[in-house]
C-alpha cells in the first residue's frame, strides 16, 4: 500500500498493514448495505476472517484512497482506544503504546505529524525485531555451546569405552589365535584319520557295491521268472473262465429258447402232457418250431408294424436295436442325450409289456468315448469302444448268440441288415420299432 501523496515514502509495515485491513474488515460488517463502497459490497457479505483473507487487497486500496471508508474505520479505533487517539491528535506518542497499534492509529485519524509517527513506529518494530532476532541468535548459541559440550563429553567417553573394548579384543584376538592354532593342529590329525577311514568306507562300498549288483540282477531275473508265470496263471484261469462263462451263457440261453418254443408249440397244437401216445408212432411230416426265418414267409410287408409283433412274440427272442439309427430317423432334431432319453424311455415300456430280452447299441465314437446313462430296467445299453463303431459291436452281439435263437436287430442301414441276415438275424426297419413305441 503506498501513501506517498499523504507523506508516506514507504509502504506501511507488514504487521501494521495486516491491523489495518483486520480493523477495517471488521468495520466493514456493521457499515449498512447503501453506505458500503460499491468495490466492497461483495466482500462485506463474508465472514471478518475470510473478508480480510480474501479482500484484504481491495480493503488496503479502498482506504488509501476512500476518505469517507478510512474516517469510519478510524471512528471505531477511536471508540476502542480514546486515549492513543487523543494523545497522537495532541502530538504525542505514548511512551509504552504498542508500535504497530501507535501506526494504525497515526495512519487512520491522520493526525499532525503522522507519517513521522508511522516510520518512528517502523523503527520501533526494527529494532524490537533486531532485538528479538539477537537474543533468538544468542540462545542458539547457547543451546549450541551446550550440546557441543555434551557432546564432547560423550565422545570422551565413547572413546574411554572403544578403548577398552579394543584392549579386551586384543587380548580375545590373541587368545583365539592360540585355539586355532590347536584346532589347525587337531583338523590335520582328524583329517589324516578321516582319510584312512574314507579309503576303508571306499574298498566297503566298492565290495558292496558289486555284492548288491548281482543280488539285484539275480532278484530282477526271479521277479520276470514270477511275473511271466503269474501272468501266465492268470490268463489261463481267465481262458478257462471266459470259455466256461460264455458257453454256459449258449447253452442256457439256447435252452430256455428250446424250452419256451416247446411250451408254445404245445399250447398250439393242445399236446397231452403224456410223454406218447400209440398215434405218435406213426410217421408223418411234424411242423417245424417257430423262429425268425418263419416270418418273412407270411404275408406282411417290410414296413408292417405286424412284423415286429410277430417277432416279439417269438420265445426268447432277443432284440438288438441300432440306438442312434433309431433316433435319428424319429426325432433326429434333438440333441443326443435328448435322443437317447426318448428312445430308452420307450423301450423300457415295451419290455414291460412283452418281457423280451432288449439291447440298444449306440455308437460310442459320436461322443467320443462312453456317457453316463440311466437304463430302464429289463434294457441293456451299451456304447461301441474308441475305433470301433456300433455297426461291429451289433455284429458281435448277433455272432456271440447260439445258433437256433431268435434274434432281431432293429436298423434302417443296408449294410447291418444284410451282414446279420447272413449271421441268421432278422433285420427290421427303424420306422417299424417307432411305430411299435408311438402306438404304446
Amino acid at each position: 500500500m503506498s501513501s506517498a501523496d499523504e507523506g508516506l515514502s514507504r509502504p506501511l509495515p507488514e504487521q501494521v498493514r495486516g491491523h489495518v485491513v483486520d480493523l477495517a474488515a471488521q468495520v466493514l460488517g456493521t457499515i449498512p448495505v447503501p453506505a458500503v463502497p460499491a468495490p466492497l459490497r461483495g466482500i462485506a457479505k463474508f465472514e471478518p476472517r475470510k473478508r480480510a483473507r480474501l479482500g484484504g487487497a481491495a480493503i488496503a486500496a479502498q482506504l488509501e484512497t476512500d476518505k469517507k471508508f478510512r474516517e469510519v474505520v478510524a471512528e471505531t479505533l477511536a471508540a476502542g482506544w480514546p486515549e492513543l487517539v487523543s494523545s497522537l491528535a495532541e502530538g504525542t506518542v505514548p511512551p509504552a503504546a504498542d508500535p504497530v497499534l501507535v501506526a494504525t492509529a497515526a495512519y487512520l485519524t491522520r493526525p499532525p505529524g503522522w507519517p513521522d509517527m508511522v516510520e518512528s513506529a517502523r523503527a520501533d518494530l526494527a529494532r524490537s525485531a533486531a532485538a528479538a532476532e539477537g537474543s533468538a541468535h544468542e540462545q542458539t548459541i547457547a543451546r549450541l555451546r551446550e550440546q557441543l559440550a555434551g557432546q564432547k563429553a560423550v565422545a570422551k567417553e565413547e572413546i574411554d569405552r572403544v578403548r577398552e573394548q579394543l584392549r579386551s579384543a586384543r587380548a580375545e584376538i590373541a587368545d583365539l589365535r592360540r585355539k586355532l592354532h590347536d584346532a589347525r593342529e587337531r583338523a590335520k590329525a582328524a583329517d589324516a584319520r578321516a582319510a584312512g577311514h574314507e579309503q576303508a568306507a571306499e574298498e566297503a562300498r566298492a565290495a558292496l557295491a558289486s555284492a548288491g549288483s548281482a543280488a539285484e540282477t539275480e532278484l530282477r531275473r526271479t521277479r520276470e521268472r514270477l511275473t511271466e508265470a503269474e501272468r501266465q496263471l492268470e490268463a489261463g484261469r481267465r481262458s478257462a473262465r471266459e470259455g466256461r462263462s460264455a458257453e454256459d451263457t449258449r447253452v442256457r440261453v439256447l435252452l430256455d429258447a428250446l424250452q419256451d418254443a416247446a411250451a408254445g408249440l404245445r399250447r398250439e397244437l393242445a399236446l397231452p402232457s403224456t410223454i406218447s401216445r400209440p398215434a405218435d408212432t406213426v410217421n408223418a411230416v411234424s411242423p417245424d418250431r417257430p423262429g425268425v426265418r418263419a416270418v418273412p414267409a407270411r404275408a406282411l410287408a417290410d414296413d408292417d408294424p405286424a412284423l415286429l409283433d410277430q417277432l416279439l412274440a417269438l420265445p426268447q427272442v432277443h432284440l438288438i436295436i441300432d440306438g442312434y439309427n433309431v433316433t435319428k430317423t424319429g426325432y433326429g432334431t434333438l440333441t443326443l442325450a435328448d435322443q437317447r432319453g426318448r428312445l430308452l424311455t420307450g423301450l423300457g415300456g415295451l419290455v414291460a409289456q412283452t418281457r423280451v430280452e432288449v439291447t440298444c447299441v449306440f455308437d460310442g465314437a459320436e461322443l467320443n468315448g462312453p456317457v453316463p446313462v440311466t437304463a430302464p430296467r429289463g434294457v441293456r445299453v451299451m456304447f461301441s469302444a474308441p475305433g470301433q463303431i456300433a455297426d461291429d459291436l451289433i455284429r458281435q452281439l448277433v455272432r456271440a448268440e447260439p445258433a437256433g435263437r431268435a434274434i432281431a436287430v432293429v436298423s434302417s442301414d443296408r449294410e447291418v441288415a444284410e451282414s446279420v441276415r447272413r449271421m441268421g438275424a432278422r433285420p427290421v426297419q427303424s420306422s417299424l420299432l417307432l411305430r411299435r413305441l408311438g402306438r404304446a
